[in-house]
């Protein structure tokens, strides 16, 4: 696959692409932590090998659906629309598409940080369980939200 990186899919690609290597890496990081260096401390914890697992898994579910997103830019920048929309996508229609993945990523994004994030402090008790906790759930909204988005864009095509 052939990178475009112009105006207009330079941006998109710019956050999608670095935001799925980030999110892989570390989603790598923190399964292999957890089942090597932290396994006793996570064993101590009620469900706290669980709660870790579901992390880890939505993590790097995201920083897949992150690096699609950023192919499907890519091709709507190469194809001048939006990918399936047909002759009559133009580039109104590839920009508006293009906008929606990105947005839809940061969502994503956002979501994983807060999601993940919060279940690997709750489990190696880290900050206040009052202020952390219902950081989870906002996570689950936003990366709801994002997958919501490309609804959107299933319809318009």
């Amino acid at each position: 696959m052939t990178v475009i990186i112009g105006s207009t899919g330079g941006d998109s690609l710019g956050f999608l692409l670095p935001s799925a290597a980030v999110l892989g890496t570390t989603g790598v990081g923190a399964g292999a932590f957890g089942a090597h260096a932290l396994k006793s401390t996570l064993e101590q914890q009620k469900n706290g090998v669980e709660n870790w697992k579901t992390a880890v898994m939505y993590q790097l579910i995201h920083a897949v659906a992150l690096l699609a997103l950023s192919g499907l830019v890519s091709s709507a920048a190469a194809a001048g629309g939006a990918p399936g929309a047909g002759a009559g996508a133009g580039a109104g229609n590839g920009k508006n598409f293009v906008q929606i993945c990105e947005k839809a990523g940061k969502y994503m994004t956002a979501g994983v940080a807060l999601f993940s994030g919060s279940i690997y402090c709750l489990v190696l008790d880290v900050g206040n369980k009052k202020i952390v906790g219902p950081l989870t759930p906002l996570g689950g909204l936003l990366m709801m939200g994002g997958w919501a988005m490309l609804i959107t864009i299933m319809t318009r095509m």
